[in-house]
């Protein structure tokens, strides 16, 4: 008995040897990071902000998020052929957007062909601010604007703001 209690506790060491010196099939060291809530294709997305080309909006976004964006200017000089849509809500239903508003709403998510992690802000304003609604794709935001619902502009800023999860996937 004595001899099978020590062949035990022998292959369980050895077991334990060879587990550490195996190849890890894990992911690398993860980081904590502060997430922003959006829609896309009327599905809720998970994304964060990394750098903006404008000062005022790497400002808003780090105190927003209590993370540093930081100031890239020349962001803005991608071409457009690099950049996919984020629409910002500057009046309207109050909410979790970066203005106080209803939550972003970006084109092109993961797994489309235009998708890029490199946004052009499109400010969205609500004609008539008591009739704002939730949008949650890029197709309701531009028929809202085609209606005359909603205005839309550009102010030429860039801000990278990679997906961490979406409809499908995650990183």
């Amino acid at each position: 008995m004595k001899r099978s209690w020590m062949a035990v506790v022998t292959a369980l060491l050895a077991l334990a040897v060879l587990g550490a010196c195996a190849p890890r099939q894990e992911m690398g060291t993860t980081a904590l990071m502060p997430a922003g809530s959006a829609y896309a294709e009327g599905q809720e997305v998970f994304f964060m902000h990394t750098e903006a080309s404008d000062p005022d909006v790497a400002q808003l976004l780090t105190e927003m998020m209590d993370s540093p964006v930081l100031l890239v200017p020349a962001l803005a000089d991608a071409p457009e052929s690099m950049l996919a849509t984020v629409y910002v809500f500057t009046n309207g239903s109050a909410g979790m957007g970066p203005l106080g508003f209803a939550p972003d709403v970006f084109d092109n998510p993961p797994g489309t062909a235009g998708y890029s992690p490199l946004r052009r802000l499109v400010l969205v304003t609500w004609v008539d601010p008591a009739e704002a609604r939730v949008l949650k794709s890029a197709g309701e935001v531009l028929e809202a604007a085609a209606s005359g619902a909603v205005t839309l502009e550009e102010p030429g800023v860039v801000i990278n703001m990679p997906f961490v999860t979406w409809e499908g996937g995650k990183r």
